[in-house]
């Protein structure tokens, strides 16, 4: 027969796991933001030909001194389809349910091993106390 010890200690350990997945997938959202704010913050080049031995320098999505980064080709503008708006909000997109599934199952774990250690020192409490008492 278990102890209702060996039951807290699994419970621990499952909420541990809990929190684990909910570390990992909010490392992983964190990877997207980067992902993203590299494709919108960071200059770029573009080969016009395969194998161009001088590519277009391209400026930033975001930062750009233009109007706007998408005057596209027809103005001789080769950055205009390489880094598109849609998949940078793409992966900032999937980055919202990434983090709100991280943030909900690292808050489950931790909240479920505070509580388990909480009510392993009230009994540890009561136990004092009933053996004072006694």
């Amino acid at each position: 027969m278990r102890s209702p010890r060996d039951y807290d200690l699994d419970f621990r350990d499952r909420a541990g796991r809990i929190r684990a997945w909910g570390i990992g997938l909010l490392t992983v959202a964190t990877l997207q933001w980067t992902w993203c704010a590299l494709l919108l913050l960071t200059p770029y080049t573009v080969d016009e030909e395969p194998d161009d031995r001088y590519p277009a320098e391209c400026e930033s999505r975001l930062l750009t001194e233009r109007g706007t980064a998408n005057d596209g080709l027809r103005a001789g503008d080769w950055c205009q389809n390489e880094r598109d708006w849609p998949e940078a909000l793409a992966v900032l997109g999937l980055s919202v349910p990434v983090s709100v599934v991280g943030v909900a199952l690292f808050t489950s774990g931790s909240v479920s091993v505070r509580m388990s250690a909480h009510a392993e020192a009230m009994r540890e409490r009561e136990k004092l106390a009933d053996a004072r008492n006694a």
